[in-house]
Formats: C-alpha cells, structure tokens, sequence
C-alpha cells in the first residue's frame, strides 16, 4: 500500500515537473506533504532535508561563487577571451573550455552567465549567430560540473548517498576521473563537430545587426502635434520601411483593443500602436516618425528613480529563478520598486498580443529594460535577469582576486586532507568573504538559489520513502533482471541512459535524489560496490543534453540562440551516447563492481 502512494506521488511529481505549469520547489514540497499526512514520511523527517549536509554545502558554494564573481576572477578572463581568434572553432574551444573549468569550483548555472555575455558578443563582432557558442557553451557548463564535488548539487548529493552503502562520503576530487573524461571527449567533440550541428536561424552580417533573435513587442504613443496625426497606418509603415524591419500588431484607442488594424486605418492624437520590431528598428521608427514609448509617456512628468538621471537601455534575458517568472510588469510595479521600465518582450516561438502590463514573465524572455545607469546592474541582479547587451566587466583588483582565491584554496585544501567535513569548510570559506568585504551581508541570502534548496529539502525525504517502503528495491529489481543476463558494462550504461533520460525532463537534483537509492539497491542485490553504480547516477543525471527543461544552462540559451525545444537532440543526442561509452568503461576501471 504505502509503495503504491510513493509510486503514485512521484508519477504526478514528474508529470508536473514536465508540464511546468508550477514552479518546481512548489511540486516537491506538495508531493512531500501529500507523504508526510499519509504517514510514509515520518514527523521527525519531514523537514529534516533542510538540515542535510549535501543542501547546506550547496547553498555554501552558491555563496562562495557570489565572492569569486565579486572578486573579479572570472572577469579577468573574461576579459582575455574577448581577444581570442574570430574562428568559430577557436571561439568555441576556448569558450567552452574556460566555462567547463569554471564549472568545476563554482555554480554551473552562474559560470555560464558570466560568460554568455562575452559569447554574445563575441558573436557579434564576427557577424554570426550566437546559436554558433551558446548551445555548446550551455552543454560545457553541464560537462564541467562532473569534474568535482562541487561542480554541481548532483555530486554532492551522490557524496552523501554513498554512506547509505557503507562507505565514506566521496571526496571532492574522486569525481574527478571519470568527469575529465567525458568532459575532455565531449570538449574535442563539441569543438570539431558538435557546433556544426547547431540551428543558423539569423543572417549573417556585421556588427551593426547585433543581436536579432526575434521581435520586440512594442508600445508606441502618437503623441500631440506628431506629424502622422490624421493619415493612415500605411502611411506611418511605409515611411520606415527602407530603414526598419516594423509590424504593427495592434491599435488601442479609448480603451479599445483592435488586434491587427487596417492599413488604411486614420492615426488620431493619443493611439496607442502593439508593434513588433527589434531594438534598432525600434530606434528608427521613432527617430523618423516622432512617436514615443508608450512606457515614457504615460510617466513622463512623474518623480521616480528612472527620471532621475540619464536612463539607458539593455536586452536581459529572464532567468528561471527570476522573481518576474509568472508575475507582470504591473503586478511587480517594476518602476517604482526597481527603478526599471520593461519597453519590450520577446519569446521564442511565440507572437505576443496581450498589453505589456498583462504579459506574464516566462523564463527565457527577452526584455528591453529601461533604467538609469547607476542602478541597472543592481535592478537586473535582483529581479533575476542577465544582460545580453555590453556587459560591464569589473576591474579585477589584484588583491582580491588572490584574497579570494586564497580563501577558496584553503576551504578546498581541508576538504581534499579530510582535516574538515565539506559543509563545514564550505560554510568556513563563505563566511570569510563576508568578514573580508568580498561579499555584502544584504547579497549572502540573494546569492543562494532557494528554488534549487527547497527542492533539495523536500526530495532528500521523499527519497528516504522511496527507500523505506521498499520502491527503489523493486525498481533495482527491474534492472537485476537485466542485469542477469547482461555484462557489468551493460547494466551502467542502462543505469546511466535511464537516469540521463530523467534528468532531461525533472530537475538533475531530482533525478539524483530518485535514482540514488535505486543504484544502492541494485549493487546489493548483486552483491556489487555500490560505488560504480553512484558514479552512473552522478554522470548520468549531470548530463542533460537533449532537452531546454532539464536543466537551466539550457533554458538560459533556448532564446539568445533561438533554439527551438527540438533543437538541442541534433548535437545532444550523440554527445550524450558519447559521454555513456566513456564513462562506463572509465568508472568500471576505477571503481570496480566487486568490492
């Protein structure tokens, strides 16, 4: 009975974690609640994730990452990078390389953001598309996390399950094996042949197209005295058309929303024109016609931080964590909180009719933000979003770097001597940026992804009742029968693809945390260590190549690229089978099924 319930809550947790409709800590903790009053997960239990070693080291290296970033380590490179060769392959190896090492001492997800940016750019000089570095710089991040303990909250998680076997935890470097590996073959393969497989979806050209992945949907005003008051919308369209790439979507005239007007529809005094067009064109058709944002002037005489000062533009994309996720603009009243003005929305794949105050952020948008300099960097850090425009880099200063790579150092030199538990070095380390002014106190809590904790700390009970109730057994019983019949060799790499197939459409934490316990129980009714079959989970569950959902690297590229969902198999899918055949005979190698 109770196997029945776990089986039947995780089924409707994977397809709610598919469907996306809610975020996915608010599904893990409704699926941990649905245990906890039926009796599977015990009182004591239930919020005892939050506590658990492997959650409090993740949210230390969130923090610890903040510091490097603050330092102005990463900047450092980045600034280097952007004198590399403007050969795409040349671009693409050192781009991806610089990300994967990045990724194996901070968060993956924040070492790609920093570098993003820089591929963008990059790109734009070239006159290429971005789809050429961000998909392989997504799939670089991922390869990267395998490298160490810390490289990803997949490893740590799988660290801590290993004394369910019997053993010690693993050790911050005993990943480091296989996860160089797959990351020095996946590296040679996304730098010879993989990028060659991603989508071209923009024209090539100079510098001057910038960055065009779809259109902006656009408020204009026709404001007193405009010249174009009295003739037609053609006449407005055609006055742009050598010059801009401009289409008018809809009219809203007292408080009448016309989708799609007429072209021979007469312009009056205060319209309100939906128009689609990218930041340049958008530019010109208000520098030719005289119209203005709609955002301006609706507030043009009011005292808010914006008004105060030179304001400026910049493209961000929405992030998965970002608080605009679900919410409008109007809802957040973005403007007087933030200081910012949201111009413009782009999705991929989508035309956007609605009025920009009930458009709800999805992660992935494009917006065209409006702010004064001087907050902008802060007004995007704390609403979750990265710019794709000129990224300012911070001048490293040559004490802090060495401060903080000092601190790091030494944190990771008690956890490799065993002198110190990896939490608490961790936690040790990010409370010494604190104290040496690396890392504001007000930005410690703003450095951890609480989303990514929350899911952590529900799922690490719900994976105890997995194990309690005896489902991961009859799960491991289902591959022993495989296993019977099939080579050690076989048995990983079914272990490994299945959890890899997982990890591409739920949270790789989630995916670790549930397959786990199944990998233990396989080696015990095998009679085998359980260590390889934990190593398959960690790599196969870090691996999500196929999907833009089953991890956020992916997600964060799906719009900058113009990828579409069905893009990411074309050079995932045999990266992914890559990664399999490499991985199963360097893990049965050094960490044999026999104990």
């Amino acid at each position: 009975m109770g196997q029945g319930i776990v089986f039947g809550v995780l089924a409707a947790t994977l397809v709610l974690f598919v469907w996306n409709r809610w975020r996915y800590d608010i599904v893990a903790v409704s699926a941990l609640l649905v245990l906890a009053l039926t009796g599977l997960v015990p009182p004591d239990r239930v919020f005892a994730g939050l506590g658990h070693p492997a959650v409090v080291t993740v949210a230390a290296v969130l923090v610890l990452s903040r510091g490097l970033l603050h330092a102005g380590v990463v900047d450092s490179l980045a600034r280097h990078l952007m004198r590399v060769s403007d050969r795409p392959w040349m671009q693409v190896a050192t781009l991806t390389g610089i990300v994967a090492l990045s990724s194996a001492f901070m968060n993956n997800v924040g070492a790609l953001a920093l570098f993003m940016p820089v591929a963008v750019w990059m790109s734009r000089q070239a006159g290429r598309s971005p789809s050429i570095l961000l998909m392989p710089l997504a799939f670089g991040s991922l390869l990267g996390g395998t490298l160490t303990m810390i490289g990803t909250p997949t490893n740590i998680i799988i660290a801590s399950y290993r004394e369910q076997s019997g053993a010690a935890p693993f050790a911050m470097f005993d990943f480091l094996p296989v996860g160089a590996a797959i990351t020095l073959v996946g590296l040679l393969f996304i730098t010879v042949l993989g990028w060659r497989l991603t989508p071209r979806r923009e024209k090539e050209g100079g510098p001057g197209d910038l960055f065009e992945i779809s259109a902006y949907l656009t408020e204009v005003r026709v404001p007193e005295e405009c010249k174009f008051t009295g003739r037609t919308l053609h006449d407005l369209v055609a006055a742009v058309r050598e010059d801009a790439d401009v289409l008018v979507t809809g009219l809203v005239r007292d408080k009448r929303h016309e989708e799609l007007p007429s072209t021979f529809e007469v312009l009056r005094e205060g319209d309100i024109l939906l128009v689609e067009a990218d930041s340049e064109s958008l530019k010109t058709l208000l520098d030719i016609t005289g119209l203005e944002l709609a955002a301006e002037g609706d507030r043009a005489r009011s005292a808010t931080a914006v008004d105060r000062g030179e304001p400026t533009l910049v493209e961000a994309i929405v992030t998965p964590g970002s608080v605009l996720v679900g919410t409008t603009a109007s809802g957040l009243d973005l403007r007087e909180r933030h200081g910012v003005n949201v111009l413009a929305v782009a999705r991929q794949g989508h035309q956007l009719r609605e009025r920009l105050g009930k458009i709800r952020f999805a992660a992935g948008d494009i917006l065209l933000v409006q702010a004064r300099k001087k907050v902008l960097a802060a007004a995007l850090n704390g609403l979750g979003c990265l710019p794709l425009a000129s990224r300012g880099l911070r001048i490293a200063k040559p004490r802090k770097v060495l401060l903080a790579g000092g601190i790091f150092g030494f944190a990771l030199a008690l956890i490799v001597l065993g002198l110190v538990p990896a939490a608490t070095a961790l936690v040790g380390g990010a409370v010494a940026m604190v104290l040496m002014g690396l890392i504001a106190p007000g930005e410690i809590y703003k450095s951890i992804d609480m989303p990514v904790i929350v899911l952590l700390a529900a799922m690490l009970p719900i994976g105890e009742a997995l194990e309690s109730t005896g489902g991961s057994r009859s799960l491991a019983n289902g591959l022993l029968e495989v296993g019977r019949s099939a080579s050690p060799a076989t048995t990983l790499a079914i272990l490994m693809g299945s959890v890899m197939l997982l990890s591409n459409v739920i949270n790789n934490a989630a995916a670790a945390v549930l397959a786990a316990p199944v990998a233990i129980s396989l080696a015990r009714g095998m009679g085998a260590s359980a260590d390889p079959y934990l190593m398959a989970v960690a790599i196969g569950a870090s691996c999500a190549f196929l999907t833009p959902i089953g991890h956020q690297s992916n997600t964060l590229v799906m719009a900058p690229g113009g990828y579409r969902f069905g893009d990411y198999w074309r050079m995932g899918l045999p990266l992914s089978l890559l990664v399999v055949a490499t991985a199963v005979p360097v893990i049965l190698r050094l960490w044999p099924i026999t104990p």
